[in-house]
């Protein structure tokens, strides 16, 4: 009997995944993830394991399985990775978004980045191991879920609501987005591994006035009122709070102390790294919509806009404090989206764990813990006391600008990283 290669088979399954269409423009209309679902179920079935697909509505499905561990005493790991991917415009791209197409010696179409490449990574590993005997020391409970990109109302959320029985025994988890390198001059190729995300605040702001036509005077004007608000919010300047996160960040790549006036220098000198770790030097916010009126002579009586904020771990409440003070008393808000900001010590046998299983095949890796600015499934899980990191294992290119491809154009992933990938999360789930 052949036994299955994971280097080999990984490139293939990316690919598949990529050619499934789980867009997920966020409203639930979509083709949804059942295919996607179907296809790492049947993959997984194919080595004794025994999926269950969940939907939480119609073709919004997850895939959940669990691998006994050789020692049943201990906590189990969650490796987590989603199946929906955002929209795109193909008209824009060099390659087809969905056909999984080699060329450039990367993958390329959307998922490839935003994660698709992750859950290849992990069905190569798993059917690797359970097709050679090889089951890891601890339970390992694997979850590919719906709707991450659209905040997991339909996928972990829903998961961690109707079924937390799946993820009994979990305290731990790796995920999204971390664990690729990014090679710095003068500081060599470090490995960026999640260990914090930003919290999410997306907003509707509201202002409403008296309507009436616009050739006369109106000193009650929604419009003015909300722009008027919205500029400020937009042009407010946050002060730098420096999380414990950014600072081992700073700690381990300068090996000193960087203080909260010296950040923005610190970060101006990382070169490809600017636009990652700038924005977990402050909360943002950043205005997005804006809805108002019907016709040019008519004054409407109410403007409508959106706004995507985020804050630090341990500063929501001076967060939103903040931001209505800017908006002043005559508009409101609601939430369109509101999740949690998490942040774990980047320390402890699994770091240990990521860190050394990087160095096994990379001897020059450096592991360095940093803040994601955007969001992850791990916000859903945290609620059920699970601590997680992002540890997506690739060796990148020094020149490709992997993180402007995160919902970009023209998304893809080096085979040789795919590969590296999978021996990598091979040693790790045998390290930890």
């Amino acid at each position: 009997m052949t036994l299955l290669n994971g280097e080999d088979e990984v490139v293939e399954l990316c690919r598949d995944l990529i050619r499934i269409d789980s867009t997920n423009a966020g409203d639930n209309a979509g083709p949804g993830e059942r295919a996607a679902a179907e296809y790492v179920a049947a993959k997984l079935a194919e080595v004794g394991l025994e999926p269950r697909i969940l939907e939480s509505d119609t073709n919004r499905a997850s895939v959940i399985a669990r691998i006994e561990g050789t020692d049943p005493n201990r906590d189990a790991l969650l490796l987590h990775g989603h199946l929906d991917v955002v929209p795109f415009d193909a008209a824009d791209w060099r390659h087809h978004p969905l056909s999984g197409e080699i060329a450039d010696g990367c993958v390329w179409g959307r998922g490839a980045v935003d994660m698709k490449n992750m859950d290849a990574m992990i069905l190569a590993v798993v059917r690797q191991r359970l097709d050679a005997g090889r089951r890891p020391p601890r339970d390992v409970v694997l979850a590919f879920t719906a709707d991450e990109e659209a905040g997991g109302l339909y996928g972990a959320h829903w998961l961690v609501d109707k079924h937390p029985e799946l993820f009994e025994g979990c305290t731990e988890a790796i995920g999204e987005v971390g664990g690729f390198s990014v090679t710095v001059e003068g500081k060599g190729r470090l490995y960026l591994i999640e260990a914090a995300e930003k919290g999410i605040a997306w907003m509707r702001l509201a202002a409403k006035g008296r309507a009436g036509h616009g050739s006369m005077l109106n000193d009650d004007n929604a419009v003015t009122e909300l722009a008027e608000a919205v500029g400020r919010l937009g042009r407010h300047e946050w002060p730098v709070r420096l999380t414990p996160t950014v600072r081992a960040f700073f700690e381990e790549v300068f090996e000193v102390e960087v203080k909260e006036e010296d950040a923005e220098a610190a970060v101006a000198a990382l070169g490809p790294l600017v636009r990652m770790i700038g924005a977990t030097l402050r909360n943002t916010v950043n205005p997005t919509v804006l809805r108002a009126g019907y016709k040019t002579n008519v004054i409407p009586q109410a403007a409508v806009a959106e706004v995507d904020g985020r804050f630090l771990p341990g500063y929501e409440d001076e967060f939103f404090q903040t931001v209505d003070e800017l908006l002043g008393p005559n508009v409101t808000r609601e939430f369109v989206n509101h999740d949690v900001a998490v942040e774990t010590p980047f320390k402890g046998p699994l770091v240990k764990a990521m860190a050394d299983a990087l160095h096994a095949e990379d001897p020059g890796a450096r592991a360095v813990p940093y803040m994601l600015s955007g969001g992850t499934d791990l916000k859903a899980f945290s609620r059920i006391g699970i601590h997680g990191y992002g540890f997506t294992p690739l060796r990148l290119p020094p020149d490709l600008d992997f993180s402007g491809m995160f919902h970009g154009v023209d998304e893809r992933v080096p085979v040789d990283s795919l590969r590296f990938g999978v021996r990598v999360l091979d040693r790790f789930l045998d390290y930890c």
